[in-house]
């Protein structure tokens, strides 16, 4: 087989999963050429057949939502035509040139009355690099605005902060995940993986093996009780506790002389600051916070010392995700995992390290390349003269006529249709009105606009708000690449053709900056070739932390068929031969001015939405097996769709009891928010002072209508991880 583009019914396409950013490999066998359009239960016939294929993330297997992808290909529900609001409040089909002209005449418009201030851009994590890459120019060279964000922000943007603050550089695994499996022990906090992303799980089989993976959760999830018994330990801390159970393990280490003083003394700066500041975080005044006995804690930091290089261990590795990051305190929890993992001398050392688990499937490379408000492709700041002279160049433009930073997604959303706030919004590839804190305000925001435009594959909860909506293609429809949670920059191809007259969003920047680019940028700046696309990304980010220059399709393209499963980045170009990559990043320093890694002081304040009297119980929100983000795709999966059909809350039987709420009852949840309702269930998985519920849902079943939009202060991220809520239950 290779890996070239292949034509309807010439064989297998090799490309890669269109979920999350394990990014399992897939092969992709189009319906042959004639065959019927319905099988033999009269449903439609798929247009791919989806084959796991070897690849060191997956090793050849796919969770449920990978093997149904190709349903979504043939939703019954599938945009194929842009459609505009009349005069009747209702969404029509129109032409490519009326709906175009349409938005391009009502943002020129815009922006002459007010400003380009008056037009913001939402971008998405599930878009390719070349795509997030097109949006980031268009919206600083075309439009000139400074408001673009996306809903990476939601995801990865305070592991991102920290990181970068500590290393210099964020990638969420700077290691291959195939390293994990030689160590003694892992350490997971806030990442539910088992759920998530199911063929992770694999790779901490050799760290249970050995009794040594430890999972901080405040629910028993899938992934915690793979840690039962033998196998590891499951901290169950008091939700928005995280940081307290890192500072204690922390503490233990310093107390009990079980840290790498020779590692802190060569590679780090301010150990000595972060170890007065713990001092005061021993193991029983942390618990009377956390609620994790001390005993526990001082078990598992001395699991983790004994696992460690210095001490003989074969290896340790402590990995965040969403769970703890999702927070006011998100930036600091990760720093608090990071300086323990420096203590503990991991990152850096072959089969050790710290990592972050990035969830959306280019959620790495979607921030690298000019999706978030403060940074140009490369990763580069967009408030660096230099870093604005070097991309400017590259898109033939005034470094001068470049916008400075703009607002983070939160703030973005909450100034929409405000005086001096934008009127207008382009969203790719975002669910807003589901997947944003206190979702309610959010709809708001967005009625409150003037023109409100959204590119999707389906007609999502956002996309039924628009003024216009514009059908583009989807994975198996489109080339481009993909930059997974190893940072290993993959190859996405296309297997079959987009269904009506959907199409990409390369070619629709394209069109919209022919209307409104002139005198702007270059005629021809916005290709529709995503292969010419990804060569301007890679000068564009020649030189910057994330340097893709050495990378181009073609190279990809050979490296695959040669065997090798994509390239990592940094990957720059030049003499004296092709760069091989990156795979393990930090062997000789850190990416810091001096090679150290910085330790960083942090401390505990708690949630911003903290339990009180009115709203006695915590709520945490998270994912189930069969869906994904705000569901768009996989409710319109009837296989995935059949297993778990509709919202529902957990709550512990002893809580249920005491507030009147039966197992398969009504429970409504309100918070200073708003009010959502779902079928109850019972089940001692969760703590008796916390209610879990998924997040996958719109209307009235709609968690993030009473999460919090408090942000950290560091990187935006919103709190949706916890807040306060009272429940009661729905009369019958």
């Amino acid at each position: 087989m290779t890996p070239a583009t292949a034509a309807a019914g010439d064989g297998p396409v090799a490309t890669h999963c269109p979920y999350c950013a394990l990014q399992c490999g897939m092969d992709l066998t189009p319906a042959r050429p004639g065959v019927v359009d319905t099988d033999a239960g009269g449903r439609p016939r798929l247009p791919v057949t989806v084959t796991p294929r070897q690849f060191p993330t997956n090793g050849g297997g796919l969770c449920q939502k990978g093997w149904t992808s190709a349903s979504v290909l043939r939703a019954g529900d599938r945009l194929t035509t842009p459609l505009v609001r009349g005069a009747d409040g209702e969404l029509a089909p129109a032409t490519w040139d009326d709906a175009l002209d349409l938005v391009a005449g009502r943002l020129a418009a815009l922006a002459a009355e007010r400003g380009p201030e008056a037009v913001a851009v939402f971008g998405g994590g599930g878009l390719t690099n070349e795509k997030a890459y097109a949006l980031g120019k268009f919206a600083r060279t075309v439009l000139r605005t400074p408001h673009i964000d996306y809903n990476g922000r939601f995801c990865m943007s305070s592991a991102a902060a920290a990181g970068t603050r500590a290393f210099g550089v964020d990638r969420g695994l700077p290691f291959p995940v195939t390293d994990l499996a030689g160590a003694d022990v892992i350490l997971l906090l806030g990442s539910n993986v088992a759920e998530t992303m199911p063929p992770f799980a694999a790779h901490l089989a050799g760290a249970r093996a050995a009794g040594g993976l430890v999972v901080v959760d405040p629910r028993r999830s899938a992934t915690a009780r793979l840690a039962g018994g033998a196998e590891g330990v499951h901290l169950q801390p008091v939700p928005g506790t995280d940081l307290v159970v890192l500072l204690a393990l922390l503490h233990v280490l310093l107390a009990e002389g079980l840290a790498d003083r020779a590692y802190l003394a060569a590679r780090t700066s301010g150990s000595g600051d972060v170890a007065r500041s713990v001092a005061a975080w021993w193991p029983e005044r942390a618990e009377t916070v956390c609620g994790v006995p001390a005993e526990d804690l001082r078990r598992v930091a001395r699991l983790l010392a004994a696992a460690s290089p210095a001490r003989g261990g074969r290896g340790a590795y402590v990995l965040t995700g969403r769970g703890v990051e999702q927070s006011t305190q998100g930036t600091a929890t990760v720093t608090a995992a990071i300086n323990l993992a420096l203590a503990l001398g991991l990152p850096g050392l072959p089969g050790s390290g710290f990592g972050c688990l990035t969830g959306q499937g280019n959620g790495q490379g979607g921030r690298e390349h000019g999706q978030k408000c403060d940074q140009l492709p490369g990763y580069r700041r967009i408030d660096d003269p230099a870093a604005r002279e070097h991309v400017a160049g590259v898109w033939g433009v005034d470094p001068g006529s470049l916008p400075g930073p703009g607002r983070p997604a939160v703030a973005m959303l909450a100034s929409l249709g405000t005086a001096g706030g934008p009127r207008a919004l382009l969203v790719h590839g975002s669910n807003l009105v589901v997947s944003a804190p206190d979702a309610d305000r959010v709809r708001e925001r967005l009625a409150a606009l003037d023109l409100l435009v959204v590119c999707d594959v389906v007609p999502s909860e956002t996309a039924r708000l628009a003024d216009v909506v514009l059908p583009t293609t989807q994975w198996a429809e489109e080339e481009g690449t993909m930059t997974n949670l190893e940072g290993r920059v993959l190859r996405r191809r296309r297997a079959v053709e987009a269904p009506g007259e959907a199409r990409s969003e390369l070619w629709i920047l394209a069109e919209l900056a022919r209307r409104l680019g002139a005198g702007h940028v270059p005629g021809d700046a916005f290709p529709t070739d995503p292969a010419a696309v990804f060569d301007e990304l890679a000068r564009a980010s020649a030189g910057g932390p994330a340097d893709y220059s050495g990378l181009s399709h073609a190279r990809l393209d050979a490296h695959e068929a040669a065997g090798g499963p994509g390239l990592y980045w940094p990957c720059p170009a030049g003499p004296p031969g092709e760069h091989p990559g990156t795979p393990r990043m930090f062997l000789d320093g850190f990416a810091t001015p001096d090679g150290r890694a910085r330790m960083v002081v942090v401390d505990h304040a708690g949630p911003a939405d903290d339990v009180r009297p009115g709203a006695p119980t915590y709520l945490v929100t998270g994912r189930v097996l069969q869906h994904y983000q705000s569901g768009a795709q996989t409710h319109r999966v009837p296989e995935l769709e059949r297993l778990v059909p509709e919202p529902y809350v957990e709550l512990h039987p002893l809580l249920g009891t005491r507030l009147g709420v039966p197992d398969g009852g009504r429970a409504r949840l309100a918070s200073a928010r708003g009010v959502v309702e779902a079928t109850a269930r019972w089940t001692d998985a969760v703590r008796p002072d916390t209610v879990f519920m998924p997040f996958h849902w719109g209307g009235e079943g709609s968690v993030n209508r009473v999460t919090s939009d408090a942000v950290d202060p560091v990187s935006g991220m919103p709190e949706f991880k916890v807040c306060a809520v009272s429940v009661t239950p729905v009369p019958a």
